[in-house]
């Protein structure tokens, strides 16, 4: 049984995520599951990079993009499905699944694009996922 579904959303491009949701709302109607929405605030990539950025960015990105992720559960869930909100920083796939693991989510639903000529050689962030999540990913295109 389902109780606990993790459903990362790339909150610059909602309507990736469309699927995915519908998919995560129907196994939570049909679970009783709570779903924990998170989004990732990505790495700058290098100290250095950081470097150019004001000293308070990463707070005030992460205020900034709590408030975003709360407008985007107020939109997109209806009252009766449980939700709770994560907003994390770092490397997006091994903050899914580090959250994952923290939320003892029994589920990961996310969304996919349909890979690139780069992402064969990179990996996208949900083959990342898949590959590394110790729960079962459903992955919706």
């Amino acid at each position: 049984m389902i109780k606990s579904i993790l459903l990362p959303v790339d909150l610059n491009h909602p309507e990736s995520s469309a699927k995915a949701l519908a998919h995560a709302l129907d196994m939570a109607k049909n679970h009783g599951a709570t779903i924990h929405v998170l989004t990732v605030i990505p790495d700058y990539g290098s100290a250095w990079v950081g470097s150019f950025f004001p000293a308070d960015f990463s707070k005030k990105a992460a205020a900034e993009t709590q408030v975003a992720l709360a407008n985007y559960i107020a939109d997109n869930f209806p009252s009766d499905v449980k939700t709770k909100a994560h907003v994390l920083h770092g490397t997006i796939y091994k903050e899914i699944t580090a959250a994952a693991d923290s939320v003892k989510a029994d589920m990961i639903v996310m969304a996919s694009h349909r890979p690139e000529m780069k992402d064969y050689f990179l990996g996208p962030n949900a083959a990342r996922v898949v590959r590394h999540a110790r729960q079962s990913v459903l992955v919706v295109r």
